[in-house]
């Protein structure tokens, strides 16, 4: 073989590998939409990647994450995720009620997981719970505000004199119209007066208080929102400083000082998206993939807020509770 043979024929193999990997198909890219920020969401990112792991997705081995957050502003949240639909990601994780409604309006083909507070049929995100039948499916943390009814008897048994409650709804999210019904409803059935305040960006919470003192509310009801759940250190040094009794929807509000939650893990919500988003990945179809309901809810008291608050806890509701922090 001659000198030039050799040298053209070695340069050849030696280049293979390299036009090999260039041909390899470019890396899944999963885009995670949320109304939150990336520091209100990092202690429940580590649950989204379980999940993932879960599914066999490794995040930098076998796919990568785009992460666009909102940061609170939902008027954001279109336009995040059409930028996600123009980078044609392999699936697209919205990660709160806001998210989940903009990805659907973005798209009808790039497959969707979602996690949503109420029924997910009666906003259209999917056909049927069992049978989500078209590019979506998801997490869904309660079906028809039966979580609100519960949490909402269970704060008349700790406030049982409290005549009038108050209650925070978000305008800005579709669903808290909806729950400010059902819990309009339960508070009717129970004699009770309902006084619903609507707080959609943070120069409302002051105002909002002083209405709710002026009102001569008993205690308080936090609708479930992702506005409020980025907003909980807020909310629960306001309920201390009117000295107002409340219940919140996630146990994190618990640990931030508010006095008592009632709802299902937020680090369960995020371990099941990342599961489905990684099988996703790996070729399941939204439409085959049933809608997940919680099965089980937690009672937190948090006793050091009770003691703030110059509050006594009835003896019989901690000794239900799932967790006494104390």
């Amino acid at each position: 073989m001659r000198r030039r043979e050799f040298i053209t024929l070695l340069g050849g193999a030696a280049a293979w590998p390299l036009t090999a990997r260039a041909q390899q198909p470019a890396m899944p890219v999963i885009g995670f939409l949320s109304s939150r920020g990336l520091g209100d969401s990092a202690n429940v990112l580590g649950a989204f990647h379980r999940g993932l792991n879960e599914a066999g997705v490794i995040a930098g081995q076998n796919a990568a994450i785009e992460y666009h957050w909102a940061e609170g502003h939902y008027e954001r949240l279109p336009g995040l995720a059409a930028d996600l639909v123009s980078r044609q990601v392999a699936v697209i994780v919205a990660a709160s009620d806001p998210s989940a409604l903009a990805a659907k309006a973005a798209t009808t083909t790039i497959p969707i997981v979602f996690s949503f507070s109420d029924d997910p049929v009666k906003f259209g995100l999917v056909t049927s719970l069992n049978r989500p039948g078209g590019n979506a499916t998801g997490y869904s943390l309660f079906v028809g505000g039966e979580l609100e009814a519960k949490r909402f008897d269970l704060l008349h048994e700790l406030v049982p004199g409290a005549a009038l409650i108050a209650m925070l709804v978000d305008p800005n999210d579709a669903v808290g119209e909806f729950s400010a019904a059902i819990v309009q409803s339960a508070a009717g059935a129970r004699g009770l007066r309902l006084f619903v305040s609507r707080v959609g960006v943070d120069s409302e919470f002051d105002t909002a208080f002083e209405q709710i003192a002026g009102q001569g509310a008993g205690a308080r009801f936090v609708g479930s929102a992702p506005f409020f759940m980025s907003r909980r250190d807020r909310i629960v040094g306001l309920a201390a400083q009117y000295r107002l009794p409340g219940a919140y929807f996630f146990r994190e509000f618990a640990l931030a000082g508010g006095l008592m939650s009632y709802g299902s893990r937020l680090s369960d919500l995020y371990r099941q998206l990342g599961v489905y988003a990684g099988q996703v990945i790996k070729g399941a179809k939204p439409a085959e993939l049933p809608v997940v309901r919680p099965t089980t809810f937690e009672l937190v008291f948090n006793l050091k807020a009770a003691k703030a608050l110059g509050f006594t806890i009835p003896p019989t509701l901690p000794a239900r509770a799932d967790e006494v922090i104390e």
